[in-house]
């Protein structure tokens, strides 16, 4: 059998977005992927579903594995021939004892390659608004572990260094030994003035910031029950704070904010969730396939008569998708599309239509089947042929009222909406919405509704409704919610994805 490798991965200082590109691509490989306790549990889901997922975190009054264990965990896994990710929070070369594991594989004849991450010691800062060097202020910065106690006898931290070394001082895994680092660095020279930084889960939703002196940030951390994990930030720099302060001005910072959107559609909504200072949480509830064979034996039969039609009507971009991938199949283009004419429900279904590179005759203002009916009173006459491409568990409205003035409506089914994930996931989700991990849910139509009940379960609903905001796209996605029971707290005005985020951005 031949030998694995492990990768010595840094997963970043706990915000996703943070972790490297080279880091995903070893995730996304890994057989084996052992984990430590500041890792985001998104950043976990990156990894294959056949990958082995072992948790070896450390907290101040619990170790899942000792380190030597660790290492020739590392070592067993790898000799299996396995491929191994051993992510850690931050960079694995910084207080993360990753010199340690590559000794040890070294030893065992091992390869290992070292991937490093964003260290907390930057990062965490940043997202404080401070930055831990300014030509202004100071040129160097001396980072420190915080969890030696400063007081013992046999330390091998010489504070009367320390103290003086940089300006800026970066402490990490220090909160308890907070008082104990005020003091020693007070005697060996620091003012009892200088200003003092605590980050707590810096870069995540709940980040919280502590500002006092090193005369004063042990009693403030005291009266806040203020406590690990926390970054600790020494010097003049912690000033710049208060002008340079950001992400916290951004309106969903502190939200996360659950997307229970298709996978291949989530990205544009957790990317403006991220831009607007939240963190998404994504959960598909549903996913879109290919229509059943028959019904794409329709779709192509309508196709090729494209001509008998006045209008075709696109009512998502989903539509506009499996239209055109039927065309293709059948080596038809645009050109044999002439003579109907196009209507598209909502901005971005008529934009995927122009990228196509075919104009949009009707976009009604509203973007309801009831409302497109009424618009097209006068554009289209009784006799009529109308095709009406989309989903299999769309509503009927809109060809029933078309029926009624008289039209000849071809409703094919185009693609399916299913559920997707699993209930286990689904329990996953529910236990973050009951401890209040999750601030918001957003529903973008009826079936994300449906679908997420159905994998969180009805019955838990009084268990975590209360602790969080429920945010529909617009009514009929709200009726849904209401008719099972879910009450919506934010309803969209424009019911399109940016009409969705500024109803949120409005209400927290």
């Amino acid at each position: 059998m031949e030998k694995g490798v492990v990768y010595l991965v840094g997963a970043g200082p706990g915000d996703p977005g943070l972790l490297t590109v080279k880091g995903l691509s070893c995730i996304q490989r890994a057989d084996v992927l052992v984990y430590d306790r500041l890792v985001a549990s998104k950043i976990l889901t990156y990894a294959p579903t056949r990958a082995e997922m072992i948790y070896v975190g450390k907290s101040p009054d619990h170790h899942a594995l000792p380190q030597e264990e660790i290492n020739l965990l590392l070592v067993e896994k790898a000799l299996e021939g396995k491929c191994v990710v051993r992510l850690k929070g931050g960079d694995p070369f910084l207080f993360g004892r990753g010199g340690e594991e590559a000794e040890c594989l070294l030893e065992h004849g091992v390869s290992f390659e070292v991937v490093p991450g964003i260290t907390s010691a930057l990062a965490v800062p940043a997202y404080a608004g401070i930055p831990v060097t300014h030509r202004d202020y100071t040129s160097a910065v001396c980072i420190v572990t915080g969890n030696e106690d400063p007081l013992k006898e046999d330390s091998s931290l010489d504070w009367s260094k320390i103290a003086l070394s940089a300006n800026t001082l970066v402490f990490l895994m220090g909160m308890a030994n907070l008082g104990t680092i005020c003091i020693r660095l007070i005697e060996n020279g620091r003012a009892p003035q200088t200003p003092v930084a605590l980050i707590r889960w810096g870069t995540r939703p709940e980040q919280r910031t502590l500002v006092g002196t090193l005369a004063t940030i042990e009693t403030y951390a005291r009266s806040t029950n203020f406590a690990n994990p926390a970054v600790i930030v020494v010097g003049d720099v912690v000033n710049l704070r208060t002008k340079l302060s950001w992400i916290e001005k951004r309106p969903l910072f502190g939200k996360r904010v659950l997307v229970t959107r298709a996978r291949e559609q989530a990205s544009r909504l957790s990317q403006a969730i991220e831009e607007l200072g939240g963190e998404a949480y994504e959960f598909p509830s549903i996913r879109v396939v290919p229509s059943l064979p028959e019904e794409a034996e329709k779709l192509d039969g309508a196709l090729r008569r494209a001509g008998d039609y006045k209008w075709i009507i696109f009512t998502s971009v989903n539509g506009v998708i499996a239209f055109f991938d039927r065309l293709e199949a059948l080596e038809m283009d645009v050109r044999d599309l002439k003579g109907p004419r196009l209507c598209a429900i909502g901005p971005k279904t008529a934009e995927e239509l122009r990228r196509k590179g075919l104009r949009v005759d009707f976009l009604p203002e509203l973007f309801k089947a009831e409302e497109i009916a009424e618009g097209l009173k006068g554009k289209v006459d009784a006799g009529d042929r109308v095709l009406l491409p989309r989903a299999n568990i769309a509503r009927k409205v809109l060809p029933e009222a078309l029926v009624e003035m008289g039209v000849l409506v071809d409703e094919i089914v185009a693609y399916r909406t299913v559920q997707a994930e699993s209930p286990e996931s689904g329990e996953r989700v529910c236990e973050e919405l009951k401890d209040g991990r999750i601030q918001i849910i957003t529903f973008t139509s009826s079936s994300t509704v449906t679908n997420f009940l159905k994998l969180v379960g009805v019955e838990s609903i009084p268990q975590w409704r209360d602790k969080v905001k429920v945010a529909s796209i617009g009514p009929i996605t709200s009726e849904t919610a209401e008719k099972m029971g879910l009450s919506v707290d934010i309803e969209a005005e424009e019911y399109t994805i940016d009409g969705l985020l500024q109803a949120i951005a409005r209400s927290v």
